[in-house]
């Protein structure tokens, strides 16, 4: 997809305060600063419409972006991140569970996971309750330009044994740095819209 409007809508903490539209969406979940702000960014050609921070747990709400009036893409808060308190990362697990449970408009998500580690239990346990929900998952293996291309693979493999990787599910190797694995995303993305 060649974006040239995205804006965000809003950030939201509860259903009453989605948007109403009708618009397909595409939650995107992943761990404290594995990039899923730079992946919104690199996909929609933008610097810094999704914020991005080297701070872990920037992201406390569920942000809307439109996306050409055509899709939302839904940003969740990151998980894994140890230095918010577990009342507050009970509140964010409420809030995307509700999220990701209870939405009709939800089509797929892009869980994004770092290429350079294997999968942490927290990823590993996002894969399982997306499957456990029957939800198209898009796996995005970001960080790809911190790692030579000669061994890829080998971290591809280490991720899918650990997630148990269903192979209905896409799998793309991506960077915000080179663009590596944009169109693929898009591809992937644009089969649920």
């Amino acid at each position: 997809m060649n974006v040239h409007n995205a804006e965000i809508v809003i950030s939201a903490v509860s259903p009453k305060q989605y948007p109403e539209s009708q618009l397909p969406e595409i939650a995107l979940a992943g761990r404290s600063n594995v990039g899923k702000s730079s992946f919104i960014n690199t996909l929609i050609n933008r610097k810094n419409l999704a914020r991005t921070s080297g701070k872990p747990g920037k992201t406390q709400t569920l942000n809307f972006y439109l996306i050409e009036d055509a899709l939302h893409f839904v940003d969740v808060p990151g998980y894994g991140y140890a230095k918010v308190s577990k009342t507050e990362r009970a509140k964010w697990g409420k809030m995307i569970e509700t999220y990701i449970t209870q939405r009709e408009q939800l089509r797929a998500v892009v869980s994004l996971i770092d290429l350079r580690h294997p999968p942490t239990q927290d990823d590993i346990q996002m894969y399982e309750f997306l499957k456990y929900y029957d939800l198209p998952v898009i796996i995005v293996a970001t960080k790809a330009d911190k790692i030579p291309r000669g061994k890829w693979n080998k971290h591809e493999s280490v991720i899918k044994k650990a997630l148990n990787f269903d192979k209905q599910d896409d799998f793309i190797i991506f960077s915000s740095e080179t663009k590596e694995g944009k169109e693929a995303a898009w591809t992937a993305i644009e089969k649920f819209l």
